[in-house]
């Protein structure tokens, strides 16, 4: 069942988006070489409750931390951890804040220090990717629009884009219908309408697109080993045009 929002929700998931947004901007001016991700997982929930919200993960299904932290070969639902982040590594901090109700959903991911050319590009590609994306969500284009986009970008550079996990419509729970692939057909799947919102989050890969699952039954990782980048913003279907509910300002 798909929930179309009112103009009214839809503010509301946008002040959750602000407070997540201005988070991630925290997030960057601490995480680095030496700092843990588990550092990282406890600011988040500290920040939150500063402001009357909470990380909505947290318990979803049994997961139990604020953040999900993907490190380097990660694909998605890393868990934070206690060793410390390293000169190279990069890392996906993706979360949902639940301010009074109201949720939104955002992941970026994090260059440790310097990086190589190679993985600064699969950062880069993987970034203008999503924002290929939410050019295409709009009102009368299908859910497969969004997909194609990413997917020829995303492969016109030589990288690959995940499979086994899409964006969702969200709110009031954190997944719900309608699935967003990031691969796919011009003109294949639902037609967005308005009142919509749903996440756009490619995961794009160094090397093949295919993950495997990690014994902790969350972790998925690369099959090769290969970094992988993902990106993630709120998106809301309005006659104006696609929304961003997880931006600053």
């Amino acid at each position: 069942m798909i929930h179309v929002k009112t103009e009214r929700e839809i503010q509301l998931m946008r002040e959750a988006g602000k407070l997540l947004a201005a988070c991630h901007q925290e997030i960057a001016k601490r995480i680095g070489p030496g700092v843990t991700t588990m550092e990282i997982d406890r600011f988040v929930e500290t920040f939150l409750a500063k402001y009357g919200a909470k990380p909505e993960q947290k318990g979803y299904r049994g997961y139990p931390y604020a953040t999900c932290a993907s490190i380097n070969d990660e694909i998605c639902h890393g868990f934070p951890r206690n060793e410390p982040l390293k000169e190279g590594d990069i890392v996906t901090i993706d979360f949902v804040v639940n301010l009074r109700g109201a949720l939104a959903d955002s992941a970026w991911t994090y260059a440790i220090g310097d990086v190589g050319e190679d993985v600064q590009k699969l950062l880069n590609v993987t970034e203008q990717s999503l924002y290929k994306g939410i050019e295409q969500a709009v009102l009368g284009n299908r859910i497969g629009d969004i997909g194609h986009a990413i997917q020829t970008y995303v492969e016109a550079h030589g990288f690959s884009i995940v499979r086994d996990f899409t964006g969702h419509g969200i709110g009031p729970t954190i997944h719900e219908e309608p699935y967003v692939p990031h691969f796919g057909e011009k003109g294949k799947g639902m037609r967005l309408k308005e009142g919509m919102v749903i996440t756009i989050e490619p995961m794009v890969n160094m090397g093949a697109w295919q993950s495997k699952m990690d014994p902790n039954g969350w972790t998925a990782r690369t099959i090769d080993g290969s970094y992988s980048a993902q990106y993630e913003h709120t998106i809301a279907i309005t006659k104006n045009g696609p929304l961003i509910l997880t931006t600053p300002a």
